[in-house]
């Protein structure tokens, strides 16, 4: 259960952002969707290995964002090379999209990788994600060399871009 807002989706709802542990309930359940989600796409889930501890600030942070106390959607970065977080399971439940939330995860992504002393992110993702692609490129994210598991795949996407420093968001304590 989500209890305090922190920002606010176009239509005016208030959303909160929660850091948990990557095996918390409510993000094993979204994770499983966003699992789905590529498994509806590409034909499997995505194949990264994926350790729960990564994902542990410092080193690493989850959030799960609720909107009306319902969970809406999650967002995760890990450390992936000295100054660089991968940022990882980004997912809006259907019906909270289009409404700025993955806009908002990403920020706050963002901002906590910035604040645990990283100057740049990055990502994959693929051509049957256009929303996501889309949502990348008005970041200002641009291409960047492959990595993991996807390294040499045909028509994987791999996306950077170089972050200002920031101060701690209220989720990194």
């Amino acid at each position: 259960m989500c209890t305090s807002g922190e920002a606010v989706l176009t239509d005016g709802r208030p959303v909160t952002l929660r850091a948990v542990s990557y095996d918390d309930p409510v993000a094993r359940r979204l994770v499983a969707r966003v699992q789905q989600e590529y498994v509806t796409r590409y034909g499997g889930p995505d194949e990264a290995v994926v350790d729960p501890g990564e994902f542990e600030p410092p080193a690493g942070l989850f959030l799960v964002a609720c909107v009306d106390g319902v969970p809406a959607g999650c967002g995760a970065w890990r450390a992936h090379a000295p100054g660089v977080a991968e940022v990882k399971r980004v997912y809006v439940e259907p019906a909270f999209r289009r409404r700025g939330l993955a806009q908002l995860l990403m920020a706050a992504l963002e901002d906590s990788a910035a604040a645990a002393g990283h100057r740049a992110v990055v990502l994959n993702s693929g051509p049957r994600q256009p929303e996501a692609l889309g949502l990348y490129a008005a970041l200002g994210y641009a291409p960047v060399p492959g990595y993991g598991v996807y390294a040499d795949s045909p028509g994987a996407v791999f996306l950077g871009r170089e972050l200002a420093a920031r101060e701690d968001p209220p989720w990194a304590s």
